[in-house]
C-alpha cells in the first residue's frame, strides 16, 4: 500500500466523532443483544465506520442471527472483500465485492440498505462504501421479492456472527446505526467535504424503528449504550474501558502497518498498536514494524512500552525512512532497524543509538520490560530525541532547541520518517505497545499535546504533536 501523509477517508471540520471501539479476535470481543419483533422484516439499514487491522482473515462486523437457517452477516472476507450473506429459511442471498479493502490507515464508511419489496433483484440489498454505491460484485445473488430477512428473537452481534461465536473482528468500529423499517441512502449519515472531496460523517436526524439503535461508544463504563432513545443497549463481552479509543473517522491516529513484509513470527494485536517482534531470517522482509503515517515536516511525539521480553537484551525503538530498503532481509540475514543507513535505533539493553550498524550515541539509559521510551521526532530540523519513563532527555537533549539540535541524533534531511520498533535477537521475542496518542495500555497521567489531542503517560514537549490527522492538517 502507499504510505500517506494524510490517511484516506479521514475528514476534519463540522460534525465530530469522538470515540470508536477497538476489537481483538484473540479475546473474543463482541457486543450482543436479543431483539423482539422488528418494525419490518423486509426493510432496514445498517451504517458504520470501520478501520481494519487484520487483513487476509474473515472478520464479521455485524451479525443478525436467529438460528442456523436464518442469519445475515456483514463481513470482510479472507480475500479482503466485503461479504454480505443472508440466509433466510434455507435460501441464500449473497454479495461479495470485486473491490478489495486493504488500507489499514483508512476509515471506511459501510452502509447496507435492504428492501426486499423492490421488483429488481439487485436493488434489494444495496451496498455503499464512502458514499458511493458498489455495483461490481464477484457474487451477486438477490433475495426473493418480499422475503423476510429478519425474524423475531434475533441475536444482534457486533464484532462476530452466527450465534455470537464465529468470525471475530479485528479493528476499530465507530458510529454504528441500525434503522429498522427503512432502506436509506448514505446522505442520511454522511456528505462529501467541499474542500477535500473526502466522504465524511454527519449527524443522523431520522427515526430508528422498534429495533433500531445508535452506538457512539462514549460511555467507557457502559460501552454498549444505545443513544437512539430506544434503550436497545448491548451486552458487553470482553471489552473494557481501554478498548474505548479516540481513533475515529474525524481524527485518524497512526498504528503499526501490517502491509509491510515482516518475518512469519511477528504478530500484531490491539488495533495494530501492540506488536511482537521475533527475529529470524526472512527473504524480502524486515524485523521491524513501521507506523502507518509518515512525516516529512513538523514535530511529532510518541511513546513505546516494552510489555514483555524473553530476555531483556535486544529491544529497539527508533525511526526509519525509505521503507522498501528495510524489506530486503535474506535467508542468511535478519534485517533490523539500524542495520542500514535508512534507520536509527535505540537499543534498550545496550544504552546506545545506532545507524547503519554503527554507534551514533552511547552511554544512554538502559531500558527494560515495563519501561516507556519517549520519542520526539523533529522533521523540520531532522533531529531525533529519546528519554526513558519521562525523565531527562538522553544526552542532555533539548527537543525545543530547533536547528541547534542540542543533544539530538541528526537524521538525513529531505526524507519522510516513520516511527518503528525492532529487535536484533534471533533467539528471543519482544512485545511493544505503541502509544501514538491512542494507547492500548493503561495511562496513569493523561497528558495531551498542545492542540489537546492524545493521551500520553508523560508530558509532550512544546511544539510536538500526536501523530493523528487533525494535527497533520494543522502542523504537518
Amino acid at each position: 500500500m502507499p504510505f500517506v501523509i494524510l490517511p484516506t477517508n479521514s475528514a476534519s471540520g463540522g460534525y465530530e466523532i469522538t470515540n470508536s471501539l477497538r476489537f481483538n479476535s484473540g479475546s473474543s470481543d463482541k457486543l450482543t443483544r436479543t431483539t423482539g419483533t422488528p418494525t419490518s422484516q423486509q426493510k432496514f439499514t445498517w451504517s458504520a465506520w470501520c478501520k481494519r487491522t487484520n487483513l487476509g482473515t474473515y472478520n464479521i462486523i455485524q451479525g443478525f442471527y436467529t438460528d442456523a437457517n436464518n442469519y445475515l452477516l456483514v463481513a470482510f472476507s479472507s480475500s479482503d472483500k466485503i461479504d454480505i450473506i443472508n440466509y433466510p429459511n434455507s435460501t441464500t442471498a449473497r454479495k461479495i465485492t470485486t473491490q478489495v479493502f486493504r488500507d489499514p490507515s483508512a476509515w471506511y464508511h459501510i452502509l447496507v440498505a435492504v428492501d426486499t419489496t423492490l421488483a429488481t433483484g439487485t436493488d434489494r440489498i444495496k451496498l455503499y462504501v464512502n458514499g458511493t454505491q458498489v455495483t461490481a460484485f464477484n457474487t451477486d445473488t438477490a433475495p426473493s421479492q418480499n422475503a423476510n430477512l429478519l425474524t423475531n428473537a434475533t441475536t444482534t452481534a457486533i464484532g462476530v456472527g452466527e450465534g455470537g461465536s464465529i468470525g471475530y473482528y479485528n479493528g476499530y468500529i465507530s458510529e454504528i446505526y441500525s434503522i429498522d423499517g427503512q432502506a436509506l441512502t448514505p446522505s442520511s449519515f454522511g456528505e462529501t467535504d467541499e474542500d477535500t472531496g473526502i466522504w465524511k460523517p454527519k449527524a443522523y436526524t431520522g427515526t430508528y424503528g422498534t429495533n433500531g439503535f445508535y452506538l457512539q461508544f462514549k460511555n467507557s463504563a457502559s460501552l454498549g449504550t444505545d443513544s437512539s432513545g430506544n434503550g436497545n443497549t448491548f451486552t458487553v463481552n470482553n471489552l473494557t474501558s481501554i478498548d474505548q479509543t479516540t481513533d475515529t473517522p474525524t481524527n485518524n491516529f497512526a498504528t503499526w502497518n501490517p502491509n509491510l513484509a515482516t518475518n512469519s513470527t511477528m504478530t500484531l494485536i490491539d488495533g495494530n498498536t501492540t506488536g511482537t517482534t521475533a527475529s529470524n531470517y526472512a527473504a524480502g522482509a524486515s524485523n521491524s514494524y513501521f507506523s502507518t503515517i509518515g512525516f516529512d515536516k513538523g514535530k511529532w511525539y510518541a511513546e513505546f512500552k516494552l510489555i514483555s521480553a524473553t530476555v531483556d537484551q535486544a529491544q529497539v525503538v527508533g525511526v526509519g525512512y525509505d521503507l522498501s530498503k528495510h524489506q530486503q532481509g535474506t535467508n542468511s540475514n535478519a534485517y533490523s532497524l539500524y542495520d542500514i543507513s535508512e534507520g536509527w535505533g535505540y537499543i534498550g539493553a545496550e544504552g546506545r543509538v545506532k545507524n547503519n550498524g554503527s554507534n551514533v550515541l552511547t552511554g544512554l539509559s538502559l531500558w527494560y520490560t515495563g519501561d516507556i521510551v519517549c520519542v520526539a521526532l523533529d522533521v523540520d530540523n531532522y533531529k531525533l530525541y529519546f528519554r526513558k519513563n519521562g525523565g531527562s532527555w538522553e544526552n542532555s537533549g533539548v527537543p525545543t532547541s530547533g536547528a541547534t539540535g542540542t543533544g539530538a541524533v541528526s537524521l538525513t534531511s529531505n526524507q519522510t520518517y516513520f516511527f518503528s520498533i525492532s529487535d536484533v535477537s534471533l533467539a528471543n521475542t519482544y512485545t511493544f505497545s505503541a502509544n501514538f496518542g491512542n494507547p492500548a495500555f493503561t495511562i496513569a497521567s493523561g497528558n495531551t499535546d498542545g492542540a489537546g489531542f492524545g493521551n500520553f503517560e508523560y508530558d509532550v514537549p512544546s511544539g510536538y504533536y500526536a501523530p493523528c490527522t487533525k494535527n497533520l492538517a494543522t502542523f504537518g
